[in-house]
């Protein structure tokens, strides 16, 4: 049920997480673009500014003659972003320009080479021109140099910064850190390229040293998806409710509620059923393993793999297990009395052993009646780790009051040998998977084999699980196993039928019949 109310609620988590990651993706190719196109205006005008200045070289045998200037007017005319050209000496000093007057040209920044070609570029301020201009130098003579100046962009500041969004940043840079540009909110927005709260971009004009950057804070752009994520929203509360419904739904139709278990522990429904175990080699009956299932009051009966992971998950397993265990003093304890040695095998759970209360709950039970702590075998199961200081502690308080303990399932969970050797376990079970390797025909099966000489090793009874067939018995009584359990000899029993069964092979092994034919008469 948890699960189900988590998981209807996943669309709507879902919903603003994919729109995010959307959002992000889009604004983030948006940005780029943008700034592509602001990076390739940048490019397209120093390009041309080479391609001018190198056409009035070509076509200006000197400098600073008629020739020059009409070459030098021409390219400009010619152009849109074309300004002036300039011819100075290698410190600096005007000789002419393509207008015959005073140039009024700040440098701001040292000369950068440009990769692959043979000009270099600075930044300059020219006239009263706003925009910060690009100076394109080429070296004409060992004294005579000719720049071409054209304005980085050709709008100003304030008009770029109009275009920007609330809270948006662009910034235009030579690659040296020197700012040509800087529009936007910039002083409340710091442009870092892979910032976690902003969607930025950043490009560089071609060939030349020149970086663009942007950025805005996600929080602007997400606020832009308003509609959608309005509608998303109202379909992803509709997905999750009528998953809730689904699985409330199903909750109620399982044959298992989980709401309903608790109730069944404290109404007795949880009754104990009867596995007989049997002696391999005389047909005797050696004991029982308590199983449990839930009798519902309409008549239905639950098996335990429906409620017992959820009991073990839950901590009902120990509440649970002391119903049982007071059911079974009270439906075995004629019996146990009248048979002293016979054994009653029941399941303890890894909440047990961290609760470490068990011992005690034996006592208060068992003590002083009629099925004695000799007669009682505690099985651990293997299904979930357990802990070593606290299991040890509860096998040992069991061991006190003369139980035995036996280890269920052994070689399908956790333990290995040297695990099984530090518990102190006295009764190996073999699951019945192992068991189901025996086939007709089969003379040896190599893993059962060695569970079979591990446990004798470990000087451990042996009791087989799942025994179905006449095969497996002979295969089993051959390597020595003498314990057994399974449909071949009978299934889990109510108490009344696992008594009448009892008293008959009580009967019967006390009767003529010779041991040979005790076993099939058992079958």
């Amino acid at each position: 049920m948890l699960i189900g109310a988590i998981l209807a609620f996943a669309p709507i988590v879902a919903v603003d997480y994919a729109l995010d990651a959307y959002v992000r993706y889009r604004e983030k190719a948006t940005a780029q673009e943008y700034v592509d196109a602001i990076a390739s205006t940048i490019d397209v005008g120093a390009t041309g500014g080479v391609a001018a200045l190198r056409k009035v070289i070509e076509a200006s045998p000197s400098l600073c003659t008629p020739t020059f200037v009409t070459n030098a007017q021409a390219a400009i005319e010619s152009s849109l972003s074309l300004k002036q050209f300039l011819v100075e000496n290698s410190e600096g000093v005007q000789y002419c320009d393509a207008y015959g007057r005073t140039v009024a040209l700040s440098p701001l920044a040292a000369e950068l080479p440009v990769p692959g070609l043979t000009e270099t570029i600075t930044l300059a301020k020219f006239s009263d021109m706003a925009m910060p201009a690009l100076k394109i130098t080429q070296k004409f003579s060992e004294s005579r140099r000719l720049s071409v100046i054209l304005p980085v962009l050709q709008q100003s500041r304030t008009a770029i910064a109009k275009t920007l969004p609330d809270g948006a940043a662009l910034k235009v840079a030579l690659t040296n850190g020197l700012s040509i540009l800087a529009a936007g909110d910039v002083d409340a927005l710091e442009i870092r390229p892979h910032g976690e709260d902003l969607i930025s971009a950043q490009g560089f004009a071609g060939q030349f040293p020149i970086k663009v950057e942007y950025a805005i804070p996600f929080a602007v752009t997400r606020a832009g998806y308003a509609d959608l994520d309005a509608v998303f929203t109202v379909i992803a509360c509709v997905a999750s409710a009528s998953f809730l419904l689904f699985s409330l739904s199903y909750v109620r139709r399982s044959r298992v509620p989980a709401f309903d278990l608790e109730r069944a522990i404290g109404r007795n429904e949880i009754k104990p059923y009867y596995q007989p175990v049997i002696n391999l080699r005389t047909g005797e009956l050696m004991g029982c393993e308590v199983l449990c299932r839930w009798e519902k009051r309409n008549g239905t009966v639950v098996p335990p793999g429906a409620f017992i992971d959820y009991a073990e998950a839950t901590g009902l397993a120990i509440p649970m297990t002391l119903s049982l265990m007071q059911q079974v003093r009270n439906d075995l304890g004629e019996l146990c009395q009248l048979m002293p040695a016979l054994k009653v095998s029941i399941n303890l759970f890894e909440g047990h052993f961290r609760d470490g209360g068990i011992v005690e709950d034996v006592q208060a039970i068992f003590g002083n009646g009629p099925v004695a702590y000799r007669q009682l075998v505690f099985e651990i199961t293997e299904r979930r780790p357990l802990n070593a200081m606290a299991t040890t502690g509860v096998i040992a308080g069991l061991h006190a009051l003369g139980a035995k303990l036996a280890m269920d399932d052994a070689g399908t969970g956790h333990s290995n040998l040297a695990y099984i050797a530090t518990l102190g376990v006295d009764i190996i079970k073999i699951d019945r998977i192992f068991v189901d390797m025996i086939k007709p025909g089969v003379t040896q099966v190599p893993v059962l084999d060695g569970l079979i000489a591990m446990a004798k090793d470990l000087d451990c009874e042996i009791v087989a699980e799942g025994v179905e067939t006449e095969d497996q018995a002979i295969y089993l009584r051959s390597r020595g196993v003498v314990q057994a359990q399974g449909y071949i000899f009978a299934p889990a029993l109510r108490a009344a039928a696992f008594k009448d069964l009892a008293h008959a092979l009580r009967l019967a092994a006390s009767g003529p019949a010779p041991r040979g034919e005790r076993l099939a008469s058992a079958a």
